[in-house]
């Protein structure tokens, strides 16, 4: 286990910073058939964490798991990955087909202490993850066109700058997404990626479904696969 999970603010920021030397954001050229995408719908005393996997040749849906756990930690920003975490890993032990990378609703190291949610739950599960972020927590960059594929890098301005993620508009005249790696992989990769799995919509499609399944939209699976019998 990394950490526990019923910690106080100040531990989970000191937690953070010790995780970070932990990521690894290179890419090792692995082969990715599947990629997973998760969401979270939260009630008030719950988290619901929903994981679907898409097939990336045809980005259709083959699984879809959700997950209800109680929540412990109070909504802080910057510190969701301690919120929501618990309902992550709790639907990941129901997922039968772990997917090749993981792109996650939230950050990934475009973060005031580069542990978003996707990279420090990266470090859980031990594979390639991705934020994908509809809004910025963290970083800086110049105007991006209003076509459907214009980006920019999203930069740490901080000594010495360098490039955290990139953001980019998935839907003409639609706010842009923030991109950012996690853990295993690095920013090029993961916004060609996130990319591949644009079709109509804003959001990428592991994303996508995983936020319409953590709402309770039945999940569409692929004409070749079977519901899994529970």
């Amino acid at each position: 286990m990394l950490h526990p999970w019923s910690l106080s603010p100040e531990e989970a920021i000191r937690v953070q910073a010790a995780l970070r030397a932990q990521l690894s954001l290179t890419w090792d050229n692995r082969a990715v058939e599947t990629i997973g995408g998760v969401d979270l719908s939260l009630q008030e005393e719950t988290a619901r964490a929903a994981i679907v996997i898409i097939r990336l040749a045809d980005l259709k849906p083959i699984e879809g798991v959700t997950a209800d756990v109680p929540l412990v930690f109070p909504y802080i920003p910057g510190l969701l990955s301690f919120r929501e975490g618990p309902a992550v890993l709790a639907a990941w032990e129901h997922v039968e087909h772990k997917p090749d990378v993981v792109m996650f609703d939230g950050q990934g190291i475009a973060h005031p202490r580069g542990m978003g949610i996707a990279a420090q739950m990266g470090l859980w599960l031990e594979r390639p993850t991705i934020g994908v972020a509809k809004s910025k927590l963290y970083g800086q960059h110049d105007p991006i066109g209003p076509r459907k594929g214009d980006q920019a890098p999203l930069y740490d301005r901080r000594k010495p700058p360098h490039v955290i993620g990139a953001v980019i508009r998935t839907r003409e005249r639609a706010n842009p997404l923030y991109i950012s790696p996690g853990h295993l992989i690095d920013v090029p990769h993961a916004v060609e990626l996130v990319l591949r799995c644009v079709t109509d919509y804003r959001l990428p499609e592991p994303t996508r479904w995983a936020h319409k399944f953590a709402a309770g939209t039945p999940l569409q699976l692929a004409d070749d696969v079977q519901p899994r019998l529970l």
